[in-house]
C-alpha cells in the first residue's frame, strides 16, 4: 500500500516537525520528548494547564487541540502506543510548580498505566497533578455478551473543550476535574467501519472486512467490533447507532443533546455530511434538541474509513456555552 512517508521509524517527528513548522508562531516543540506545548505557556494566567495525549494516528488529535481555549500541552506517543512516563513527566514539568496540571486521559490499558505513573511521579515532586478518564465508547464485546468496552474514543475531544473553556474561566484543579468526570458520565460513542486501519509500522491491517462489509463498535485501534453485516446506505448506518445510543439515553422528547460526527482517517467530507443529514433526519424523528452539532475528522484511526458518532446529554447549560466558546487552536 502507498502512503506519503520516509523512514518508518521517524514517521511522529516528520509529522510533528512539519506541524510546527505550520504553526510556530503559536507553540513550541519538544522533538526529544514529542511534545507540542503553547509559547505563552507561563503567560496563560489560568490555575490549571491541560494536558492530553496518546498513540499517534489519531490525528488531528492531540496537538490539534493545543492552544487557548483548549489544551496547552499534548505529548505524543508511536503509532497506536501511548506516550511513557518518562515523555509525559517530561510534558508536566513544562508547567509552572505555582500552576496545576490536570490530565485528560483515554481508558486503555497502557494509557491509563503510563499516565497515572507520570502523575505519581510528579506529585513526590511537590507538583499538583491529577486527571480525568475518558470512556465514552459504549461497544459491545458481542451481541450475546453485552459487555461494554468502556474505551476512551472522539468523545474525548468534548471534554478537551468544555473543561478547556471553564479552565480560562479560573476553575480549580478539583472543580474541573468534576466537570470532566461528570461530562463523561453524559457522553457515548459509537462507531462503524468500512475499511481497516493499515498501521505502516507494523505492515499489517487492523481486521479484515469483505468489499460488501461494515464493522460496528470497532476501537480505534483497530479492536474487533460486535457485528458485520453488508452494506446498504448511509441511513441505516445511522439508524443502527442511533438506536444503540438511544438504547443507553432512553431519551424524552426535549432533551437537549451536543452531537459529534468524527471521520475515522479516509472518510470524504462527503460522506460525513450525508451522514450528518441522516443523523439530523432522525433527531427530528425522535424529537430531541440538538443544542451543538459539529462535523469533521477529528479523532482518527489513520486511514480507516468509518464513522463514529458522540452524543452528550447537556445536563449543565454550562456545556453548551463552553462548547461555542471561542478558541484557538488548529483543528476545532
Amino acid at each position: 500500500m502507498k502512503t506519503i512517508k520516509n523512514d518508518v521509524q521517524n514517521i511522529v517527528e516528520d509529522m510533528l516537525q512539519g506541524f510546527y513548522f505550520e504553526y510556530k508562531d503559536r507553540v513550541y516543540y519538544d522533538s526529544k520528548h514529542h511534545i507540542i506545548y503553547r509559547k505563552d505557556l507561563g503567560e496563560i494566567g489560568q490555575n490549571v494547564v491541560l494536558l492530553s495525549g496518546g498513540g499517534s494516528g489519531h490525528e488531528p488529535a492531540h496537538f490539534g487541540y493545543v492552544g487557548d481555549g483548549m489544551l496547552s500541552i499534548s505529548v505524543s506517543g508511536t503509532i497506536f502506543v501511548p506516550p511513557t512516563p518518562e515523555q509525559i513527566l517530561a510534558a508536566i514539568r513544562k508547567v509552572d510548580k505555582n500552576q496545576s496540571v490536570l490530565m485528560i486521559v483515554k481508558n486503555f490499558k497502557a494509557d491509563v498505566n503510563n499516565f497515572l505513573t507520570a502523575q505519581t511521579i510528579a506529585a513526590k515532586e511537590g507538583r499538583s497533578v491529577d486527571h480525568i478518564l475518558v470512556n465514552d465508547d459504549v461497544s459491545i464485546e458481542n451481541d450475546a455478551t453485552f459487555n461494554k468496552r468502556k474505551r476512551g474514543v472522539a468523545g474525548t475531544v468534548f471534554v478537551h473543550k468544555i473543561v478547556g473553556a471553564a479552565a480560562t474561566e479560573g476553575y480549580s484543579l478539583q472543580e474541573l476535574k468534576e466537570i470532566g468526570t461528570t461530562v463523561v458520565s453524559h457522553l457515548h460513542t459509537l462507531g462503524v467501519a468500512l475499511s481497516p486501519a493499515h498501521n505502516p509500522i507494523q505492515r499489517e491491517h487492523s481486521f479484515t472486512l469483505e468489499e460488501h462489509e461494515v464493522y460496528y463498535g470497532v476501537g480505534i485501534h483497530g479492536e474487533e467490533g460486535y457485528r458485520k453485516e453488508t452494506f446498504d446506505s448511509s441511513e441505516k448506518l445511522a439508524i443502527e447507532l442511533m438506536n444503540k445510543l438511544k438504547s443507553i439515553y432512553r431519551w424524552k422528547k426535549g432533551d437537549k443533546f451536543a452531537i459529534l460526527i468524527n471521520g475515522l482517517g479516509s472518510t470524504p467530507l462527503m460522506e460525513q455530511y450525508i451522514f450528518a443529514n441522516d443523523i439530523r433526519r432522525l433527531t427530528q424523528l425522535e424529537g430531541i434538541d440538538v443544542c451543538f452539532f459539529k462535523v469533521g475528522s477529528h479523532l482518527t484511526s489513520l486511514d480507516m474509513k468509518g464513522i463514529s458518532l458522540s452524543l452528550l446529554k447537556l445536563e449543565d447549560p454550562n456545556w453548551e456555552k463552553w462548547l461555542k466558546a471561542d478558541v484557538r487552536v488548529s483543528d476545532w
